[in-house]
């Protein structure tokens, strides 16, 4: 009786999988007798084509990225590895001591034997299509890290059911490092880089020296830090009601409405309700409490009102008010609104609040915080925008009141869990308010409406003080000269 054909495709070679993919579970019998996507084919012409024109062609796979795991046939990525090898030591390669080193090794069995190398040289009979086998190959290869890693995302959803941000956010970093890895990547040369450098000394000159990264609106601010720039994270401080949250709400005021720059901000204390209020007073300078105490607004702050709400209600900012959210979460969120929307900032009120779920932060505090300040740091470097963050300061300016204590001035050491918060930063805001701090009432009336921003950390710039007014009737900041008694 003849025997039953068999399901199984005729692929070469049968079934094999490269060493860095795992069989992993499958939802059907159909699905166990599928072939991984690969290009045998396309494998071989771009090794023939090293064999023949070594200089030339190991070259372009280097620059390509192209590794051996890109190799579907186990076979071709040790030929190419070693292939490599002996280009970066400047050893020639020919097909007789090719083999007889293979053979020293040990692995010219592993390939196929001397035949196998033979066939492999003369397959490519023209190199025209090397560029264009490349390609095939590293999408072969792209599609493979697609099924592996979510072969493992399906593995880790049966067996860490207690862990769901965190298998997220590895799930969405592992397909974006496979877009990031597939993307083509040009090398540019020496007049490349210098063309870009003339091109910034122009632009800078013909700035006058103004900020190349995103303007804060404070021009002082702006001189000292040279602007927010891409992969930054600026750390704003304070102690409880300093105005923190008024001070970066200036700044996204800034940022959406004066700039036009699409902005988002997750509020971990106010809602989102309060935070749209706070911005339409303060855009249209409308006191709230004329209203609390019993006064009608006058016609031109109606006029004020109607103006700001129209421009606030048309810029792209986007809140998110979930409290407690996780460093996870707020990553997975940032991603998906970069994406849609393209957003240029981020603001975040306040880091104390937010949340590691990882097992190493349970028993630890310090640990949570440094991952927390750790993740927001690489999560500026990932989307490549600046990040606004929120901290609270220590008790540690109540104990220097007084103008003999040095009137309540903090200092960088005040940063609750401050060491991995201080690393992780490019620039450190501390942000008071000196009456807040005065000995007596005739001090408090004097200082009345002055504040500070300390810049205690500024990676690619100077430090020191940037003067303030802060008009509590409409919660906002302003620039503020130094005055006859103060001294920068």
């Amino acid at each position: 009786m003849a025997s039953e054909p068999s399901n199984k495709p005729d692929n070469k070679p049968d079934q094999k999988k490269g060493p860095h993919l795992q069989k992993g579970p499958v939802t059907d019998h159909q699905s166990a007798e599928r072939a991984l996507p690969h290009a045998i084919g396309p494998e071989k012409s771009i090794l023939s084509s090293m064999f023949q024109d070594p200089q030339e062609y190991i070259a372009l796979a280097i620059e390509g990225k192209l590794t051996d795991d890109h190799f579907y046939h186990p076979a071709h990525g040790q030929i190419f590895s070693v292939l490599q090898e002996l280009f970066e030591q400047s050893k020639p390669v020919e097909l007789i001591s090719f083999s007889e080193l293979l053979k020293d090794r040990g692995m010219l069995a592993n390939v196929g034997g001397p035949s196998a190398i033979t066939e492999i040289y003369t397959y490519t009979p023209t190199h025209a299509h090397f560029e264009h086998h490349l390609d095939i190959v590293k999408d072969k290869f792209v599609l493979r890290s697609v099924i592996k890693h979510c072969t493992e995302a399906i593995t880790r959803a049966y067996e860490d059911q207690e862990e769901v941000e965190a298998l997220l956010d590895n799930v969405e970093s592992q397909v974006l490092a496979i877009r990031e890895g597939a993307e083509k990547q040009k090398e540019e040369n020496i007049s490349d880089h210098m063309k870009q450098v003339i091109e910034h000394f122009e632009e800078f000159i013909s700035r006058k020296g103004e900020s190349r990264g995103i303007q804060t609106g404070y021009p002082d601010i702006d001189k000292m830090s040279n602007g927010l720039k891409p992969g930054e994270m600026f750390i704003i401080a304070a102690r409880p009601s300093m105005g923190k949250t008024s001070f970066a709400m200036n700044l996204v005021e800034h940022f959406c409405l004066d700039l036009n720059i699409p902005s988002m901000v997750f509020s971990l204390e106010m809602s989102a309700f309060q935070l749209v209020e706070r911005l339409l007073y303060a855009r249209a300078r409308f006191d709230k409490s004329k209203i609390m105490k019993g006064f009608d607004p006058v016609k031109q702050d109606l006029l004020n009102i109607k103006k700001a709400s129209e421009e606030i209600k048309d810029c792209k900012l986007f809140i998110d008010d979930t409290a407690g959210i996780s460093i996870n979460e707020l990553r997975a969120k940032a991603r998906r609104k970069k994406k849609e929307e393209d957003i240029q900032v981020i603001a975040i009120d306040y880091l104390q609040l937010m949340r590691s779920n990882s097992k190493q932060a349970q028993n630890s505090r310090e640990r949570e915080v440094a991952e927390i300040s750790a993740g927001l740091k690489g999560l500026a470097k990932e989307l490549n925008i600046p990040i606004i963050v929120l901290a609270q300061l220590n008790r540690g300016p109540e104990s220097r009141v007084g103008t003999s204590g040095g009137g309540g001035k903090p200092r960088m050491s005040d940063l609750r869990e401050s060491g991995s918060i201080e690393q992780d930063a490019d620039m450190v805001g501390l942000l008071y308010r000196s009456a807040y701090y005065a000995d007596n009432q005739e001090d408090r009336d004097e200082e009345d409406g002055k504040a500070q921003l300390v810049i205690a950390k500024n990676r690619n710039g100077p430090t020191g003080d940037v003067p303030l007014t802060f008009i509590k009737e409409i919660m906002r900041f302003e620039s503020r000269a130094w005055g006859d008694d103060e001294h920068e």
